[in-house]
């Protein structure tokens, strides 16, 4: 099955590891530390041109990425877990 992440993008949702909630998620040095070197190393797509939400791990063909999207967390897992 396939999750639509925003704008247009769609993932293989058996690519998808982690949906994880931008603001309370950034509240930990690790994960602000994390997206900094995800951004750095240019694993980062930015699917959309609205407020961020929500920031979703995949790895896709062996290769990790990163999407950002303003689609809610909640929302994404609520698309996720109905297949």
């Amino acid at each position: 099955m396939y999750l639509h992440l925003g704008n247009g993008t769609i993932v293989n949702s058996a690519d998808v590891i982690a949906i994880m909630d931008l603001e309370s998620s950034s509240l930990s040095a690790n994960t602000r530390e994390f997206l900094k070197i995800v951004e750095e190393e240019g694993f980062v797509r930015n699917v959309s041109d609205e407020i961020p939400k929500t920031f979703i791990i995949c790895e896709i063909d062996g290769q990790s990425v990163v999407y950002v999207s303003n689609i809610s967390s909640k929302a994404l897992m609520g698309r996720a877990s109905r297949y």
